[in-house]
């Protein structure tokens, strides 16, 4: 929370599942239009939050399935844990709040007396949490009774019934949208309340983020009906909640362009790159725009042409160093020979490249320090390099910014593939 030194521009708070991510697209298309736009234009002065149902467990191993962004911070377990930034830092503040009247021993005792609840995978129990499966048709009855006996017992729970079968026990206080409300008062109390913070969901256990005042709110096309009869229930003449036209990630990008929350293109959407520019000189952007170069070359998805072939001499500085992750060191020149010649490597092939984490620092009247993850996928080999690169401002350079120099190391698991291929 402490990355950004004012309020964040925009806070974007989604879920994962069927929000951001559709696993019905197999290129992962619209995540990786996400992913450039959030690069290029918000992730310098803006946060991103992904509320999810999972847990740590089966979110990692989902980050490992798709090219999903670094978040700034985490809500798992439908609200019951939240944690801060790439090492995951608990919010130990918010667990201790949800102890109030929560006793899980109680809690695994009376579901027990249910035949018609079937526990989760041992992944999905959590301290604040505990998960089952259960019939749709029989649902309705079992929470009622559940709530009653949990009631007696002392305790003050919520039960979440989502996607037509999974059914939650929570602390009365727990979930995704008192999860986002705890936050929003910690952002206000340090005077870095969000300028906008648009929530997005597909499914019943989303409906507590729409429920937070003052927030913008989106249900991605394919949301289930169990959130659009939410909806039509409780928030249905709130302009402040639409429901979007387009799937999972690619409806988060209309709906930032519906109210008006900031650019809405991504730059993965602008096929012609003498079109994909900015009024001041980004790093982000430039960095995103480059990779977005590289991989449609690769894939012979741009015209073989000197125009670019000059563009990349002026975008490098012929004499700067690269530093291959390997430790071998190459000019910048010759790197934009060994590019050349990889014109359409990577044609009909499952080949893709996205950057995340870009951030950079001005340090001194025309030079930029920029540092970010480059992810490569070619095929079902994923490969990831922490990079570098100075910039410097020059006018005669694309987009006002020239790359001096670039050092990249095999984030940790990295580096087996061939490294002739690991250019830039």
């Amino acid at each position: 929370m402490d990355r950004l030194d004012g309020s964040a521009r925009l806070m974007i708070v989604s879920d994962l599942d069927y929000t951001m991510v559709d696993h019905d697209d197999q290129e992962n298309l619209s995540l990786l239009r996400f992913n450039a736009l959030w690069e290029a234009y918000y992730r310098q002065d803006s946060l991103l939050v992904f509320s999810t149902g999972r847990s740590l467990t089966t979110y990692e191993q989902l980050r490992k399935e798709k090219p999903l962004l670094t978040p700034d911070i985490t809500i798992m377990s439908v609200g019951t844990e939240i944690a801060y930034g790439e090492s995951m830092i608990r919010d130990d503040g918010w667990e201790q709040y949800l102890n109030h009247k929560w006793d899980r021993g109680i809690v695994l005792e009376e579901t027990s007396k249910f035949p018609e609840l079937t526990p989760q995978s041992k992944t999905e129990q959590r301290p604040h949490k505990v998960s089952f499966s259960v019939e749709k048709t029989k649902a309705s009855a079992v929470m009622k009774t559940l709530s009653e006996r949990l009631e007696k017992r002392g305790l003050d729970i919520k039960l979440i019934y989502s996607s037509g079968t999974a059914l939650d026990v929570l602390p009365k206080g727990a979930g995704k949208g008192q999860a986002l409300a705890y936050l929003l008062r910690k952002f206000r109390t340090d005077g870095k309340l969000p300028v906008n913070t648009l929530v997005c969901g597909d499914s019943g256990n989303d409906t507590d983020l729409f429920s937070i005042p003052e927030v913008y709110g989106v249900m991605v096309s394919n949301a289930l009906e169990e959130l659009l009869q939410w909806h039509s229930e409780n928030a249905k003449n709130n302009p402040n909640i639409i429901h979007a036209t387009e799937r999972c990630a690619a409806g988060i990008i209309q709906a930032i362009g519906n109210f008006g929350l900031g650019s809405n293109v991504s730059p993965r959407d602008i096929r012609d790159f003498q079109k994909c520019k900015v009024d001041i000189p980004s790093p982000g952007h430039q960095v995103v725009k480059f990779y977005l170069f590289y991989e449609r070359w690769r894939r012979a998805e741009v015209e073989m042409s000197e125009h670019h072939i000059e563009s990349l001499r002026l975008l490098f500085y012929a004499l700067g160093i690269t530093v291959h992750p390997s430790g071998i060191e190459r000019s910048m020149r010759q790197c934009i020979d060994l590019i050349e010649k990889m014109y359409g490597d990577k044609q009909g092939k499952k080949y893709q490249v996205w950057v995340d984490r870009v951030s950079s620092a001005q340090i001194g009247s025309d030079a930029w320090l920029v540092k970010f993850d480059k992810w490569e996928s070619s095929g079902d080999e994923w490969q990831c390099c922490l990079t570098t690169v100075l910039m410097s401002s020059q006018a005669t350079a694309p987009d006002g910014l020239k790359w001096m120099h670039m050092h990249q190391t095999w984030l940790e698991g990295s580096g087996t593939g061939d490294q002739a291929i690991w250019v830039v």
